[in-house]
């Protein structure tokens, strides 16, 4: 998205904007975006003079978060969301893996990001259709884990499997709040 500096801006945005009041060190965020803490560190002071994040030092350790209180708060934060959010994360790091026919978000996340109340999820579920390498697919998993602060659990079913749906647990998935990541077309392409 071009309206953002770069890359570790977008994603130093969605790290702080994207998880309520939580708090970070920059060495954490550094870690997490795998950003360089220098790099880290302007990004955060620039953020900071235009008033979207504040920080408090705890000795020689800077912690910022979300000025929630800044009218760019609320826009900033979708736009984040939406170009450097969950299920763009997921698109990335799942969407080179060979297999996957169908990749979607279920769960608790799925049904926060669809509008129903509740407590904010603890991690974030991702049903896989296909037949993906799986070594492959809980790498992808972890890296996804890194870049958002949860954890990722990867339920991987066969097309035949989610089509018949036998199981009460498929069948409780099929009826909840999916959220389509990846599907692959009828040409072959997959589409996300």
């Amino acid at each position: 998205m071009p309206i953002f500096r770069s890359r570790v801006q977008g994603e130093l945005l969605a790290a702080v904007l994207l998880t309520g009041d939580a708090e970070f060190s920059l060495t954490e965020l550094a870690q997490r975006i795998g950003a360089a803490l220098s790099t880290v560190h302007r990004e955060a002071t620039r953020l900071e003079a235009a008033g979207v994040l504040t920080s408090r030092r705890v000795g020689n350790v800077r912690f910022v978060r979300a000025n929630q209180n800044s009218p760019a708060y609320a826009p900033l934060r979708d736009l984040v969301e939406r170009y450097f959010g969950v299920p763009v994360v997921i698109a990335e790091e799942f969407g080179e893996l060979d297999g996957i026919d169908e990749l979607s978000i279920f769960g608790s996340w799925a049904a926060r990001a669809n509008g129903l109340a509740g407590p904010e999820p603890n991690d974030i579920d991702v049903l896989v259709i296909g037949q993906p390498d799986r070594d492959a697919t809980y790498e992808s998993a972890l890296r996804v884990e890194r870049r958002v602060g949860k954890p990722v659990n990867v339920t991987i079913r066969t097309p035949e499997a989610w089509a018949r749906k036998a199981d009460g647990f498929l069948q409780h998935i099929a009826a909840s709040n999916l959220i389509p990541i990846i599907s692959t077309s009828e040409d072959g392409g997959i589409s996300g």
